[in-house]
């Protein structure tokens, strides 16, 4: 080609509208030729180091590296490389036809998928998604091989294009964008470096933009374990995520039976069961491709954050067809591997470390136990639950321990506040219960029963077990005066007092003198209630299938006891009996206003014959 030669062509006689649809159909995601352009020079340094290993090329003192410029007057924008650069008939092969090609079937697959707007990657569009953003492009080239001349190329959008000698001197390739006014932003620096440490961040060949490099060639991704640091990795953290630190970490690296390199980080769950606060990033040989990609990671594992890298996935099909692809099974199998392995070492090698964790990495572990079966079969010996005599127990511990005492039943509180008076008998018995207070533990137990038919949970204020209550309990002996024993008294007391004809009263002598009443509700029943107040959102009324127990050893039931004979018509005998019951109640829930007030108001009345009567004693 001769210095005065111009060359006219057209692209391809049935390619009319391609540029028309690049800039409609792809308008949304138009960011993505800066990847693409970026992507392409990229390749052509690799193969160039590639052909100087084969062809025994020189390259020293010219070590690859991809320059952009912008200039903001004249909607300019730039990307030079000093890769394998291109002849004249290079440019007619690859640009005019491949490229070209390659660009129509993208974009068919694009606009007549019916799932355009959920395609994976967008990758493919190459060279021509330069007229998203560009009313003109220009095509400067030198080829690596000897004696080469430099070829010129432009194009306007059309299907024509113009092909002279070019100028440069130096090999490589230099792509010029005249950008449109839409576009205008893109010959912004701050524009430009968004999208180029969004995209290209994390590429293997040094970015520059206006002289500043843009780009970290070596992520900790592509590294091995043993040559990061902690402070590497909380670095990356901080800077890809931001936020709270990462707890712990897991590193992957697998060749074999597909590629996977990445880092999955452990954060501090502050909304639990809540997917969208985690981020696991996919890149595709550290270009990136998602912020998340759902098909790809289990659903419970969204919660985490990190990256994964492989070129092992088709990423221009649509989302849900990438579900079926089985290589997609085999990573999603490996990363639950990989996961449950490393709880699995914190938990044996580093108990105290792995204990500090669990209130932040629990619900993770529980929801995938629920969500995934292999999940559930690999992490099942992992899981620690707080107990109440301290510290943390398994399940199969627990168990154990309390074989010859309560044998498959777990007791266990989910509010150790609110529950206080009941774990206080446990403990003053020698008894343990798990305590269990997240959002997701009904439905984990609940899970575990599922699981193991022989287990099962009961809530510390569902029944009194055999050793808080004495061998002799209660008082069977009848008055003669109304053949009558003590519980039955109080039960029929209790009934006509509160209005509660239903209403199940026992009367037993507890280890603990402490506690005057309790009251017991059937873990069955409770988690029916407890399921339909979720799902009408309203606090019901107490349930009349639950049971008050009195304990006799308490000096208030004796002294009500006496008091018994005077009949539910003494004033006296109403107002210990329903505060009684309402301190019993309170153990389990809110009183509602009405009867909040009733109870101040008794209050008052008590303490006022209470000083009523130490004046007179005074």
């Amino acid at each position: 080609m001769s210095e005065t030669t111009v060359e006219h062509g057209t692209l391809s006689i049935h390619s009319e509208n391609i540029f028309p649809i690049i800039k409609k159909w792809l308008y949304t995601e138009r960011d993505i030729f800066l990847r693409e352009l970026v992507s392409n020079a990229v390749d052509a340094i690799t193969k160039l180091r590639q052909l100087a290993v084969s062809e025994g090329l020189d390259l020293s003192g010219a070590d690859g590296r991809i320059d952009l410029t912008v200039e903001a007057e004249g909607r300019l924008l730039r990307i030079s490389d000093n890769g394998l650069g291109m002849t004249a008939d290079e440019v007619r092969r690859y640009i005019n036809q491949i490229a070209f090609s390659s660009a129509e079937e993208f974009l068919a697959k694009y606009k007549d998928g019916g799932e355009g707007g959920q395609l994976i990657g967008h990758f493919g569009l190459g060279f021509y998604s330069a007229f998203m953003v560009a009313e003109r492009v220009e095509l400067e080239s030198l080829s690596y091989r000897p004696g080469t001349e430099p070829v010129h190329w432009s194009c306007d959008g059309s299907t024509s294009f113009d092909m002279t000698p070019g100028s440069r001197t130096t090999r490589g390739t230099e792509v010029l964008l005249h950008l449109t006014e839409e576009a205008a932003d893109f010959s912004t620096k701050p524009a430009v470096r968004e999208v180029l440490e969004r995209h290209c961040g994390f590429l293997p060949i040094p970015i520059f933009l206006d002289g500043e490099q843009v780009n970290e060639t070596r992520p900790l991704w592509t590294r091995a374990a043993s040559d990061v640091s902690e402070e590497d990795y909380t670095s990356f953290y901080a800077k890809t995520f931001g936020g709270d630190e990462a707890l712990f970490w897991i590193h992957l690296n697998v060749d074999y039976p597909f590629r996977l390199k990445g880092i999955l980080f452990f954060p501090k769950i502050k909304h639990h069961l809540d997917p969208t606060g985690g981020q696991i990033k996919l890149f595709c040989n550290q270009v990136f491709v998602s912020d998340n990609c759902k098909e790809l990671i289990p659903e419970f594992l969204l919660l985490l954050r990190g990256v994964i890298d492989t070129p092992d996935l088709p990423l221009n099909v649509s989302r849900s067809a990438l579900q079926r692809e089985p290589v997609v099974a085999k990573i999603s199998a490996h990363i639950i591997k990989k996961i449950a392995d490393r709880l699995g070492e914190l938990h044996s090698g580093e108990k105290e470390r792995y204990e500090g964790y669990w209130a932040d990495i629990h619900p993770f572990i529980k929801y995938g136990m629920m969500r995934d079966e292999r999940f559930y079969e690999k992490a099942k010996d992992v899981v620690i639950f707080r107990t109440s005599g301290g510290g943390y127990t398994t399940l199969d511990d627990y168990l154990k321990r309390n074989e010859g005492k309560h044998k498959n039943k777990i007791y266990y509180a989910s509010d150790e506040h609110g529950q206080a008076g009941y774990l206080e008998l446990f403990r003053k018995q020698g008894l343990e219960a798990l305590l269990v207070d997240d959002l997701i533990d009904p439905h984990f137990l609940q899970f575990l029963e599922y699981k193991n038919s022989l287990l099962h949970f009961a809530r510390v204020d569902s029944d009194l077990c055999d050793e808080l209550v004495e061998a002799s309990s209660g008082s069977r002996i009848l008055d003669p005066k109304d053949q009558k024993n003590s519980e039955e008294k109080v039960r029929d007391l209790f009934r006509k007092v509160l209005e509660l004809p239903e209403l199940t009263v026992e009367l037993k002598t507890l280890k603990s003198d402490e506690v005057a009443a309790v009251l017991l509700i059937p873990e069955y029943s409770r988690r029916l209630h407890e399921m339909s107040r979720l799902l009408t959102k309203e606090v019901a009324p107490a349930k009349e299938d639950h049971t008050l127990v009195l304990n006799g050893a308490s000096g208030l039931v004796k002294s009500l006891l006496r008091l018994a004979d005077h009949g539910a018509s003494d004033a006296k005998v109403q107002l210990v009996c329903r505060h009684l019951y309402d301190l019993a109640l309170m153990a389990h829930r809110q009183l509602d206003q009405e009867r909040l007030q009733a109870f101040l108001r008794r209050s008052e009345q008590l303490l006022e014959q209470l000083a009523q009567k130490s004046l007179i004693i005074s």
